[in-house]
């Protein structure tokens, strides 16, 4: 059996895969075990498929899955994990930002027993302040808002033993939020600290609103919280507007006085219309959930690959 297999989804990475190749043979030799690397074309419109292709010649242990299109990070990395041969699985990023040279590391806690080895990050290099910002925002307020012990300051950079992927393949959700499925499972889990190195080539396609997408996709996959939200506001407005009607009311019988104001009067119709509006869309985004769930589509489809699933 493989004893190491590592999972990583490509889109338009040209210019950073010979540097990653041979970075990962420098560090997968010294381990002296069999691995395998598994390379997910991820509907690159770049030369990556052909760079992958003419890397197989030179660095035996990678294999490649080519797929029909652009179907996404998560579900690029389930395709990797679903052909994955190895007792242990990593999963990592593509662009250089996650450093092959601490998979070592992860092994050795694996080793010692842990099914989970999670890559913290310490130091985020070339990122903005909104970036770090919304990120360290994201994961505190999932750890409040969700029973999910999920760790701060980490990715989909992570070791799994064969036993977290079999209990992971079983979870059939369409929407694939892996890193907070991987801590909803449990296991015994432990970390590594690393620096986070900025992207050495090209630009990252993972966008403002991808970023968004996949924070909405863990929101809704592992809390009901804005649902509550939304009850919570409509309860408090229901309130306001009855405080605001017997208001009224009395001013009209006791104190023979009109409520007048045009100005007041659009801004109460805004505000309900807007609080209105957006528990349609918290309420909208569930219901967009059920409806990818039943349709049960692929999460992916492979149009050409070197390995056997």
């Amino acid at each position: 059996m493989t004893y190491l297999s590592v999972v990583i989804p490509i889109h338009n990475e040209e210019e950073n895969l010979p540097v990653l190749a041979s970075r990962l043979s420098e560090t997968l030799t010294s381990l002296n075990r069999t691995v395998e690397v598994i390379l997910v074309n991820d509907g690159s419109q770049d030369d990556s498929l052909n760079i992958i292709k003419s890397l197989q010649k030179e660095y035996p242990f990678i294999h490649y899955l080519s797929l029909s299109r652009n179907f996404g990070h998560q579900n690029a990395m389930c395709a990797g994990l679903d052909y994955a041969k190895g007792e242990l699985i990593v999963v990592m990023d593509g662009d250089l930002q996650d450093p092959p040279e601490v998979l070592p590391e992860m092994i050795s806690k694996a080793e010692l027993g842990f099914k989970v080895v999670y890559a913290k990050r310490r130091k985020r290099k070339n990122e903005g302040l909104f970036k770090k910002f919304a990120a360290s925002a994201f994961y505190r307020t999932m750890q409040r808002i969700t029973s999910l012990d999920m760790p701060l300051d980490t990715g989909d950079f992570r070791l799994i033993h064969r036993d977290v992927l079999k209990s992971l393949q079983a979870m059939g959700e369409y929407n694939k939020f892996l890193r907070g499925q991987i801590s909803w499972l449990g296991f015994s889990q432990t970390h590594i600290i690393f620096d986070r190195d900025g992207r050495k080539f090209g630009q990252t396609s993972y966008t403002i609103s991808k970023q968004f997408n996949l924070a909405m996709t863990g929101v809704t996959s592992f809390s009901n919280f804005p649902l509550k939200m939304v009850t919570y506001i409509g309860f408090i407005v229901s309130l306001i507007a009855m405080a605001l009607l017997i208001f009224a009311l009395i001013a009209n019988i006791v104190f023979h006085a009109t409520v007048s104001g045009w100005s007041s009067l659009m801004i109460a119709v805004s505000f309900l219309g807007g609080i209105q509006m957006l528990s349609l869309g918290i309420i909208g985004s569930y219901i967009s959930r059920i409806n990818e769930e039943v349709r049960k589509r692929p999460l992916y489809i492979v149009e050409e690959s070197s390995i056997q699933k």
